[in-house]
């Protein structure tokens, strides 16, 4: 079992170190602002980070999106790609899955907040091949810790130092997808 304050802590420590000026965290007006515009809770393990580390700026890849706000930013993109998923016949984005951060080339992470475990997906829309949008979700992580905690030490299939690229596994299909996508949950 994960000890999220421990977690909370050794990201705070990693978000300040590495060098960027990390925007003031966000409170719980801001949060309650966001699950109201979402139409669900965050992830538990997403709050504390937009609570306790920073309202984004740090994390892998371009970091985390900021939870609310003009642009690119967590609300803003689930809404965004919900309204384009809704009366048409292949739906792009389910349900309850928030990006939390692009990779770049229309790639984002996302948390889906349906899930228990808040597990971490890829959405790689390069991989569309024309009918279901199914084929461009992959698993990132089984959960929002383990994501969190492969970023910590440099161990994620994103992360270009993993130490020990060649035991790196990438993300695999995820096998929830199409029923998420055709169901809209």
């Amino acid at each position: 079992m994960v000890d999220i304050d421990d977690l909370m802590r050794r990201i705070a420590i990693r978000a300040a170190s590495d060098g960027a000026d990390l925007p003031a965290c966000v409170g719980a007006a801001q949060v309650a602002q966001a699950e109201a515009q979402l139409g669900f809770a965050l992830h538990p393990v997403l709050t504390r980070l937009y609570r306790e580390v920073a309202d984004g700026g740090f994390g892998p890849g371009y970091c985390l999106l900021p939870l609310l706000g003009p642009g690119s930013s967590v609300v803003g993109e689930y809404l965004e790609q919900r309204e384009a998923s809704v009366g048409v016949e292949y739906p792009v984005w389910p349900k309850g899955v928030v990006s939390i951060l692009t990779w770049g080339c229309g790639m984002y992470a996302a948390v889906d907040c349906l899930d228990p475990d808040g597990r971490v997906l890829l959405f790689e829309p390069n991989a569309y091949g024309g009918g279901s949008w199914a084929d461009c979700w992959y698993l990132h992580s089984p959960n929002l810790t383990a994501w969190l905690e492969s970023w910590l030490a440099a161990t994620g299939w994103f992360d270009e130092d993993a130490p020990d690229w060649d035991d790196v596994s990438g993300p695999r299909p995820w096998e929830h997808a199409a029923v998420r996508l055709s169901s809209g949950v």
